[in-house]
Order: structure tokens, then C-alpha cells, then sequence
């Protein structure tokens, strides 16, 4: 068994789509990965936000202010500020959520996801946990992939303001 497969057996959702010598090195930047039980998430968050980022629920096609969002910036998870997407790499995927062709560095992990049946690519925070979106490959070029990620899950932070400090 691979290093990558023993830390997806052993550990779970953080370590599922890292790279690199092992966990320790694919978090840097990251920090370390942040536990709170549902609870407090559930405190910390509006509910359609905690039912989805904690839940793994859905928000509805088209309801998100995100999907018209086109100033310059970074995207990032809205339960513990960690930044996922920035803005050069979003795309109208047509689709109703907001879309990206290629995350930031070391900020998502990934799981496969058989809710409706048959296999998808779930992909969540990778120091919170939270559930942003799926993965498809139907995104465009250079990846080819589409991160289509649910609104109540990011917060926009316009470039030239400060990143929010890291929850802890």
C-alpha cells in the first residue's frame, strides 16, 4: 500500500487528495486542521451555511449572490477562512453555483460521495472539513475540471482588502 492510500485508510477526509512527502508537508500553509464538534459549528454559523459546510447539504441552484460576483479577489471557506479559490480561476459554469477551474494550493481535500448512487468527487476544506462542492470534469481549459461549489460555503474577499485572520 502507497503512503497516499495508508493516510486516506488511517485518517480519512484531510488526507484523501494530498501531495507531496505525506500530510505534515501537504498542510503547510494551511495550518493545523481545526476540530470543533457540530455543535459549535452550529453556534458559529447561519444555519443554511452550518447544513451545508456540516451537513453536506445542498444550497438551490441560482440563489447564491457569488454566482454574480466578478471583482478581483479570493474566495474563502466560510467557516474557517482558510482561502480556496481566487477569482482569476472562476468561471459561469451555467450551472447556478459558483465555479472554478483550479483551487489554491494545499486548501481542498477530497472523498468520494455515493449519495445519489453512483460515484462523485466531493471535495472540502482542507483544515475545517467543511463540505464545499463537487468535482466534475466538464470544466474548461487548462483542467478541464469544474469545482462547483456551494455559495453559503465561501466568503468573497475583494483583493485589495486583508484576508480574515484564521478561525480558531
Amino acid at each position: 500500500m502507497d503512503r497516499r492510500r495508508l493516510l486516506k485508510w488511517l485518517f480519512g477526509l484531510p488526507a484523501l487528495t494530498m501531495t507531496g512527502a505525506g500530510l505534515a508537508q501537504s498542510m503547510d500553509g494551511v495550518g493545523p486542521p481545526l476540530r470543533k464538534s457540530k455543535a459549535a459549528w452550529a453556534a458559529l454559523l447561519p444555519r443554511e451555511a452550518y447544513l451545508v459546510l456540516f451537513e453536506e447539504a445542498t444550497e438551490r441552484a441560482g440563489t447564491s449572490a457569488l454566482n454574480r460576483e466578478r471583482r478581483d479577489g479570493t474566495y474563502v471557506c466560510a467557516a474557517c477562512g482558510l482561502a480556496l479559490f481566487d477569482s482569476s480561476r472562476k468561471y459561469d459554469s451555467g450551472t447556478g453555483w459558483p465555479s472554478f477551474w483550479q483551487p489554491l494550493p494545499a486548501g481542498l481535500g477530497s472523498k468520494t460521495d455515493f449519495k445519489l448512487l453512483y460515484p462523485r468527487t466531493e471535495y472540502h476544506c482542507a483544515r475545517c472539513g467543511g463540505h464545499q462542492g463537487h468535482l466534475f470534469d466538464d470544466g474548461p481549459q487548462p483542467t478541464g475540471k469544474r469545482y462547483c461549489n456551494n455559495g453559503v460555503a465561501l466568503h468573497f474577499v475583494p483583493r485589495a482588502d486583508r484576508l480574515p485572520e484564521l478561525r480558531t
